[in-house]
C-alpha cells in the first residue's frame, strides 16, 4: 500500500513538471514568436512597402519568416540544433521561385526576413533572465530594421531607380554623344537620368532597349 501511494505520488509529479515545462516552453515560443512577428511586419510593411509599394510577395516573406522560426526553435531543443538551424538557414536562404524572377532588392529582404526568424527562435544569453533575453532580441531586431531603413532612406544615400525604356534614335547612342543621350531622355521623360546602358539594338525596327538609371 505505501508502495503504491510513494508510485502515484511519484507519477502526479511527473505529470504535474511534464505540465509545467510543456507551458514554459510555449510562453517562451509565445514571446519569441511575437517579438518576431512585429520584427517582420515593421520591415516589410512601414519598410518596404514605403519604399516599393509592392504587396506580392508579403505572404511570401511572412511564411518563410514563420517556417524558419518554429524549425529552428524546436530544433533548438536538441542536441543537434545549432548545425541543423544553420543548415536549414543556408537552404531557405538560397532558394529561388523557378516560376517568376524575384529581384536582388526582394531577395535581400527574403534574407532579412528568414534572418530575423532565426535570430528569434536561437538568440540566448548565457546566465541571463528571460526577460533580458526578449529586450536583447528586441534590440537586434530593432537594429536590423534600423539599418534597413536608413540603406532605403534618402538621409545616407541618394534613391536610385531604373526603369526600361525603347528609344528610337540610334545616332544618340554613339559613346562620345552619351551626355546628349542623357540630356534628351531627362528632356523627354522628365527624369533625373543620371547614367544609362545599353540592353539591346533592333536595327530592323531602328530602336534601341535602355536602362536609365535615375534619382528620385
Amino acid at each position: 500500500m505505501l508502495l503504491q501511494i510513494i508510485l502515484q505520488a511519484v507519477e502526479n509529479t511527473a505529470k504535474v513538471e511534464g505540465a509545467e515545462a510543456l507551458l514554459k516552453i510555449i510562453t517562451k515560443m509565445g514571446f519569441r514568436l511575437l517579438i518576431d512577428l512585429v520584427s517582420v511586419f515593421i520591415l516589410i510593411r512601414v519598410v518596404y512597402h514605403s519604399v516599393y509599394k509592392k504587396r506580392d510577395l508579403f505572404f511570401t516573406f511572412f511564411i518563410f519568416n514563420c517556417i524558419i522560426f518554429l524549425i529552428c526553435f524546436l530544433l533548438n531543443k536538441v542536441e543537434m540544433s545549432m548545425g541543423a538551424a544553420f543548415g536549414l538557414f543556408a537552404v531557405f536562404s538560397m532558394l529561388r521561385y523557378r516560376t517568376e524572377d524575384i529581384s536582388f532588392k526582394d531577395m535581400t529582404y527574403l534574407f532579412l526576413v528568414i534572418a530575423i526568424g532565426l535570430i528569434s527562435a536561437v538568440t540566448k544569453i548565457k546566465d541571463a533572465d528571460e526577460y533580458y533575453e526578449y529586450i536583447f532580441l528586441g534590440l537586434i531586431n530593432l537594429t536590423l530594421i534600423l539599418l534597413t531603413y536608413l540603406l532605403e532612406g534618402k538621409l545616407l544615400f541618394k534613391t536610385e531607380s531604373v526603369k526600361t525604356i525603347t528609344y528610337e534614335n540610334l545616332e544618340m547612342i554613339h559613346t562620345n554623344k552619351r551626355t546628349e543621350l542623357i540630356e534628351d531622355l531627362k528632356n523627354r521623360t522628365g527624369l533625373n537620368v543620371h547614367r544609362v546602358s545599353v540592353k539591346g539594338i533592333d536595327y530592323v525596327k531602328n530602336a534601341v532597349s535602355l536602362k536609365v538609371f535615375y534619382y528620385e
